[in-house]
């Protein structure tokens, strides 16, 4: 295929802020041989990880989508050669803890098989708790008559799912190992009047180049290349957010037994979670200070094995007193509202024995795209919106855009729609933006009154947890609105 010189338009302040490049040459004769040698795509989909692979199988699931002819973009060479995984592998720490509703996608669209093929921990309950002693939640399935409340997989073992059933699908599809450089959203702009009118351009497309030299058509580009989304920069789209002044530090660890409970500890410089990924494995999620995770991935294995069952313990504070509703006192007029769960005593987490991985560290942001959605262009995933990892909801966001966003280009389709004009892809937005923003803003809450650490403030975090605890109908909204519902939960 032929290689194309790109010219930096250097006039316009828009232009040389997202690195926009001609494709294609001024030139008659360059132009005929962009006709001939550009592929064309219904689809472009920028990023082949969790989420943009989600949106490929999403696609080949549904009865008209499937037909579309589909480009998957990223440099992984995994890709192409396929993710390996035995069961003699190590845990990754790298993991998500997918919801009851990302599972229901994944069955619809036959990934769920594969995923169960490999390492998977089901939980049905979790312990929440404060680090102050003053108060704490159990959460359990029960509560709202369901059999689990999520899922913790490795993030490889759902990428290579995703990958299988992508791999057996009858939908055409081509794998671009390579990096988008950059996109051309007005193509029909450097072509003369002969090309726009002939049956090759009727109808608006995008142009990608990409690092190999190659270059493609889509009629709808889909930005799903994580937080630093080139497709976004590329488009234009504007975002809001904020670095946290918090560093997250993830890990596998190992038990003498299997932990078959979720556990989050919120302590004074931020949540610790400890969850079951099955074989006596769970993963270790801290959010701490910067310093402080310096500090704790240079540790010896025994000196952070020691500060994590410390956090996990008493570190900090005491235990939670387990008390019932029935003994009169603050939580005496909650009467028969009292949940199942209620009743159940503080447990202590099972004692880590053992590193299972290595630490790492990245940093934790805040960032919302202020629009999903151009003419040609979607985003979804990490690419549209970042969150704070407390509640492990980043992911599932974003697999909901996914599926989402191909159930909108299905119906679109059965009217006969273009795919990629905003009237339609405007519908996808106006579902899942609210959805999304939502819950930002409660994670983002919970960020923010877990930072300070101020008497007053301590007791009215407790007394929330303790009516979360034995007040039946708010457990109830908490759990169900977590497991992927869209009902937002009540809080005080």
């Amino acid at each position: 295929m032929n290689r194309f010189v790109a010219r930096r338009f250097v006039g316009s302040p828009f232009l040389s802020r997202v690195a926009w490049r001609s494709f294609c040459d001024v030139a008659s004769a360059e132009k005929q041989k962009l006709s001939s040698d550009t592929d064309e795509y219904d689809v472009a989909i920028v990023g082949g990880g969790m989420v943009g692979l989600a949106v490929a199988c999403s696609l080949a699931s549904m009865p008209l989508t499937k037909h579309l002819s589909v480009a998957i973009i990223d440099s992984n060479p995994a890709l192409l050669k396929g993710i390996i995984i035995t069961k003699d592998d190590p845990p990754d720490p790298r993991v998500s803890t997918v919801t009851p509703a990302t599972i229901s996608i994944f069955k619809e669209i036959g990934a769920w098989k594969f995923v169960e093929q490999h390492r998977h921990a089901y939980f049905d309950k979790m312990q929440v708790w404060d680090y102050t002693g003053l108060g704490y939640t159990h959460y359990n399935a029960r509560d709202v008559n369901k059999e689990l409340l999520g899922c913790v997989v490795e993030n490889k073992v759902l990428q290579s799912s995703l990958l299988s059933c992508i791999q057996v699908a009858d939908f055409q599809k081509q794998i671009f190992s390579a990096r988008l450089n950059s996109m051309n959203l007005n193509p029909c702009s450097s072509l003369s009047e002969k090309d726009i009118t002939s049956t090759r351009y009727q109808g608006s497309f995008a142009e990608l180049e990409l690092s190999d030299g190659t270059c493609i058509r889509a009629k709808l580009v889909i930005g799903a290349d994580g937080s630093k989304s080139n497709v976004r920069e590329l488009a234009g789209f504007k975002t809001t957010g904020w670095a946290y002044a918090q560093n997250a530090i993830i890990c596998t660890v190992e038990h003498t037994a299997e932990n078959d409970c979720a556990w989050q500890r919120f302590l004074p410089s931020g949540p610790i979670a400890l969850l079951p990924i099955g074989d006596n494995f769970s993963n270790i999620v801290w959010t701490m200070s910067p310093n402080e995770s310096s500090e704790r991935k240079d540790m010896t294995e025994s000196d952070f094995i020691n500060s994590v069952n410390h956090a996990l313990n008493y570190g900090y504070g005491p235990h939670p007193k387990s008390i019932s509703a029935g003994d009169g006192g603050l939580l005496s007029w909650l009467g028969k509202g009292v949940t199942s769960s209620g009743g159940e005593v503080f447990k202590v987490p099972p004692r880590v024995v053992k590193l299972a991985s290595e630490r790492m560290v990245f940093p934790l942001s805040l960032k919302h795209a202020n629009t999903y959605i151009s003419k040609r262009v979607a985003l979804v995933g990490d690419a549209a919106h970042t969150v704070h990892p407390l509640a492990g909801q980043g992911v599932n966001l974003g697999f909901g855009d996914a599926y989402a966003l191909s159930k909108v280009i299905n119906e679109g389709i059965a009217v006969g729609s273009d795919i990629g004009q905003v009237s339609l892809l405007g519908r996808y937005e106006a579902q899942r933006k609210p959805a999304n923003i939502a819950m930002i803003a409660i994670l983002d809450g919970f960020q923010k009154a877990y930072s300070i650490d101020f008497g007053p403030l301590n007791i009215l975090r407790a007394t929330g947890f303790n009516v979360a605890n034995y007040f039946s109908p708010l457990k109830q909204n908490i759990i169900s609105y977590a497991c992927g519902e869209q009902k937002l939960p009540h809080f005080m």
